[in-house]
């Protein structure tokens, strides 16, 4: 498993470069996975959050957040921490 969480997107979502953004604005390190350029990351991505909608988190440990704005993206992230 990676030891950064990965972020499966497509080009021109609004969602995805909002998330992106919000990672990047944290300096929360992360990998990007653009699933239209990579067949393979399009399946990766449907095999863990069982749908075809972008953004997909994928964290280090397994879970995933899929087809999320940033509201649930921080959520998700805020209770990982515990804070």
């Amino acid at each position: 498993m990676p030891s950064d969480p990965i972020i499966y997107v497509k080009p021109g979502c609004f969602w995805c470069v909002d998330a992106l953004g919000w990672l990047e604005s944290r300096g929360i390190a992360h990998s990007v996975r653009d699933v239209f350029a990579n067949p393979a990351d399009f399946a990766r991505m449907r095999e863990i959050s069982g749908q075809s909608k972008a953004p997909t988190l994928e964290m280090p440990d397994g879970s995933v957040l899929a087809d999320f704005d940033v509201a649930q993206l921080e959520a998700f992230l805020n209770g990982r921490s515990g804070r």
